[in-house]
């Protein structure tokens, strides 16, 4: 290990000269406090920042083992050590001159989910920060002064104010893994408890805006009555925070914050009414970020929800490989088969149905859907539409008449937003109708409702849900080559992945909070190819797929997916994983009996379903 003087002298020595002599800076120097290493350098002053990383000693950093004794706290204290970083980094550039991102100090940043990242790692031996640094230059000469500003003034000083214990704010770092652990607590108990979900009385559900996913600010209410006060004096920014119905009101005993109230949902079929704009896609979308934790101030720390929800939506135009959608879409026009339906262009309902059998082959325990983003010939048939176009004419069997039939059979539970048709009152379990932003539990009288007003539409979903068809994805489809590329693959924000020749849209999947995530995504796809999958044995399913690289991560973290140390990754869900594997365009699987049946499915590039 060379010492931080050697790294003095070669900033000197290359001071002036062309970019690529930056390159000579890779390796180790010892600080006094910790180890600056050199992962990988730039280039070129306009190509992506050069990776970094700080080691600091326990002994120097000085965190009390207690604030990572297990791995919600680990996770906890990385994510807090993470933005305190990102904190202390966010003006470095202001103070470099140079070209391109000269003088950038950056780790990953950090939304309001705390998430398993790769940015920060903490062990019993020492602190470790990931980081890029874009390395100054004028043009392409080395600008040495400015580098050895960067690395001997500004970095040390983040390095003291973000990753050494005595100089953190403790009741904040304290709250902060505190707030955490409760989340997990409530999360592992919810099953013991007989809940899918939890709402805590008091939550601030609404955001700030469609980008800005921070609390709503605007708050007027009695802390005590959660009663609105003044209302007409905040006009558009009035905050309701949540109370739950007394019918289904419950209390959690949390290990830090003792008890918390709130509303608790069991497992069944949950209708979520109400009129235009009272909140029902805003309570729904706080139950689908629910399998996150979240920090200190968000307003939905104490939103939970199990973490087999899943979020689905209509997703028109995405490619869909050898997926059973029988027990939805069956008998279409000319004999066409949807034992093993595949298409490159999906319409709404076909993508639907395909969405929902893919999640329930992951192992999806609870569907989350909104009627704003489904297909309406998915959710719903009256029963003049019967009349109309009879069940032998029609090939979709509606949502509506198979819901009940996937809780009782496959025990997986729907939560979803239905403000257009009752005739979800004859499957629903509990109705939830909301009024003015408030929650009311109307459940007796959606039930009198539908027996009152009979709907006579004729039962569409058969005797049984039908059957789930394993599919196994083949190797030779999942290349991850790209012309002269052995391995491509690469991210365009949070919504895209591309992967080998395949560019896959993931914009449709709500539960991806984080663009590192999506990157995490791409490479664990290449890791679980790689490890488990062989060109002549395609008897791996999709889901232990899935299973098994999420356990791996679970034992080993993060770094099994690069050889290299990464910095900018996040822990996807294994639901997210195997959603975007099913969305890659260059997927092919093997149907588990399709030898025996002998189907190869409807195709075609243009669907003929609405």
């Amino acid at each position: 290990m060379l010492h931080s003087d050697d790294l003095k002298a070669k900033l000197k020595s290359i001071d002036r000269s062309g970019y690529k002599s930056y390159k000579s800076l890779a390796g180790r120097y010892k600080f006094e406090d910790y180890v600056l290493i050199f992962d990988k350098v730039q280039s070129d002053p306009f190509a992506p920042p050069s990776r970094l990383r700080v080691q600091v000693p326990q002994q120097v950093a000085g965190f009390p083992q207690a604030l990572f004794s297990t791995p919600t706290r680990r996770v906890a204290l990385e994510d807090f050590l993470t933005r305190q970083f990102g904190s202390a980094s966010a003006d470095s550039r202001r103070k470099i001159r140079g070209s391109g991102k000269s003088g950038t100090l950056a780790i990953a940043s950090c939304g309001q989910e705390v998430l398993e990242r790769s940015s920060v790692n903490v062990t019993d031996e020492y602190v470790e920060a990931r980081f890029v640094a874009g390395l100054p230059a004028d043009g392409r000469v080395i600008l040495g002064n400015e580098a050895y500003a960067m690395l001997f003034g500004i970095l040390p000083n983040i390095v003291r104010q973000s990753l050494k214990y005595q100089n953190l704010d403790k009741n904040a770092l304290s709250k902060h893994i505190d707030v955490v652990e409760d989340q997990d607590f409530i999360r592992h108990k919810l099953e013991e408890l007989g809940l899918i979900a939890f709402v805590a009385d008091g939550s601030i559900l609404p955001r700030r805006s469609g980008i800005d996913d921070r609390p709503m600010r605007g708050i007027a209410v009695d802390v005590e009555t959660l009663d609105v006060v003044n209302p007409g004096e905040i006009g558009a920014d009035i905050v309701i925070p949540f109370r739950s119905p007394a019918s289904l009101q419950m209390e959690i005993q949390t290990p830090n914050r003792g008890p918390v109230k709130g509303m608790g949902l069991r497992p069944g079929v949950t209708l979520i009414a109400g009129g235009g704009f009272h909140g029902k896609s805003t309570l729904l979308s706080a139950l689908e970020r629910g399998v996150y934790n979240h920090i200190p101030g968000d307003g939905r720390e104490y939103v939970v929800t199990v973490n087999g929800a899943v979020k689905l939506k209509a997703e028109e135009g995405r490619s869909v490989e050898k997926v059973d959608i029988r027990p939805f879409i069956n008998n279409l026009p000319f004999g066409q088969s949807t034992r093993a339906f595949t298409t490159q262009n999906a319409s709404g309902s076909t993508s639907q149905s395909a969405s929902i059998i893919e999640a329930l082959q992951l192992g999806a325990k609870v569907l989350l859907i909104d009627e704003d983003t489904s297909a309406t010939n998915f959710m719903i048939r009256d029963v003049r539409m019967q009349h109309l176009v009879p069940k032998e004419s029609e090939p979709i069997t509606p949502f509506v008449d198979k819901i009940r039939q996937m809780y009782s059979e496959l025990g997986v539970s729907s939560i979803l937003v239905m403000g257009g048709s009752g005739d979800y009152f004859d499957v629903a379990d509990v109705v939830l109708v909301l009024d003015n932003y408030l929650v009311k539990d109307m459940t007796v009288k959606a039930q009198s409702i539908a027996i009152e007003h009979r709907t006579r539409r004729e039962i569409e979903g058969g005797e049984h849900f039908g059957e789930l068809t394993e599919r196994c994805p083949l190797k030779r489809s999942l290349s991850a080559r790209s012309g002269h590329h052995e391995v491509k693959i690469d991210i365009k924000g949070k919504g895209k992945i591309l992967y080998g020749e395949s560019e896959t849209d993931l914009s449709a999947q709500d539960q991806l909070v984080d663009s590192c995530q999506t990157r995490a995504i791409g490479d664990a796809i290449y890791y679980g190819v790689s490890e488990y999958l062989r060109e002549l044995d395609s008897s791996t399913t999709m889901r232990e797929l899935v299973e098994r690289i999420d356990k791996d991560v679970s034992e080993r973290g993060l770094d099994i997916l690069c050889p290299f140390a990464r910095g900018d990754y996040a822990r996807p869900r294994r639901f997210e994983i195997g959603a975007a594997i099913n969305r890659l365009r260059c997927l092919k699987v093997r149907q588990l009996r399709e030898e025996e049946e002998g189907q190869e499915g409807a195709t075609g590039e243009k669907e003929p379903i609405g």
